[in-house]
């Protein structure tokens, strides 16, 4: 354990360097050097990170109590938090990979995160203004709060559950497969293939975009939406829709009654298939 509570411009680059600390302030640090060491502040509590450089793997693992600001977390610094409670993460890059899995209880703010699979299993995140580029994003984690993120991306918010997003803009393919009881507002989502086999889940005043959107869901609610490039949408799923654009084509709706303005093809060649589509 490190004795000393505040540690300042310091270099460390050695294995688990403060290993099972409590209550340290580090600040204008680097975690780098020949020695290549991992694990930096695993098994810590109450730990405070001000404008440091982690390019080395695994620095924060098991930590309770974590705040990180105006730092760098680089490609090297590869799985950054796992087993996490209690984050809080601004104004900071994170780019390594598989950063946060397996954390509870995290506030995200103002970062620029590159990171394929990021947000595995997470209980409870609050993203807020932040831009985000990575594959398989928050897969399997529940209780997200997002408002005005935007993202790059492909097969994002797969398995999530309990969730809210407003004013962000989503441009991933793949997009809330299996998702469950989520709210999307005001926001642009574009892709392929959006939330295919969702289970209750609504989107209010979103714009969304892309082929073959909505298809196989149970409970999907769209408030207000407008549809562009929206080609053989909603096939076999159980919908309340009132749309506000024009749609390509509308496909074997399984249930539930959709409103639009118009609709270039309504296709219904499954016997199964008794929603209503109301061009209004």
């Amino acid at each position: 354990m490190y004795m000393s509570n505040i540690i300042k411009n310091q270099t460390f680059d050695e294995e688990r360097a403060f290993y099972g600390s409590t209550s340290l302030t580090v600040s204008e640090c680097a975690f780098d050097g020949p020695a290549d060491g991992e694990s930096a502040f695993k098994e810590c509590k109450i730990i405070n990170v001000d404008n440091c450089f982690f390019n080395l793997r695994y620095p924060f693992w098991h930590v309770d109590g974590l705040k990180i600001s105006h730092s760098e977390l680089t490609p090297l610094c590869r799985a950054a938090l796992w087993y996490t409670n209690g984050a809080e993460i601004g104004n900071s890059k994170l780019h390594g990979i598989k950063a946060l899995r397996e954390c509870s209880d995290i506030s995200v703010y103002g970062c620029d995160i590159v990171s394929a699979e990021f947000g595995w299993f997470v209980n409870g995140i609050d993203m807020t203004d932040c831009k985000v580029e990575g594959e398989y994003f928050m897969l399997r984690s529940n209780k997200l709060n997002f408002n005005g993120v935007t993202l790059n991306g492909k097969y994002s918010f797969q398995y999530i559950e309990d969730s809210v997003f407003e004013n962000c803009v989503f441009n991933t393919k793949d997009a809330f497969w299996h998702a469950k009881n989520v709210v999307v507002r005001d926001s642009v989502i574009k892709g392929e293939y959006l939330a295919w086999y969702c289970e209750n889940v609504t989107f209010e005043n979103c714009e969304i975009i892309g082929t073959q959107p909505l298809c196989y869901c149970k409970g999907l609610k769209l408030i207000n939406c407008e549809m562009t490039e929206c080609d053989l949408s909603f096939e076999k799923s159980e919908v309340e829709a009132t749309v506000t654009t024009p749609v390509i084509s509308i496909k074997n709706p399984l249930s539930g009654t959709i409103y639009v303005p118009e609709c270039g093809e309504l296709i219904f060649d499954d016997p199964e298939a008794k929603g209503k589509v109301i061009i209004k």
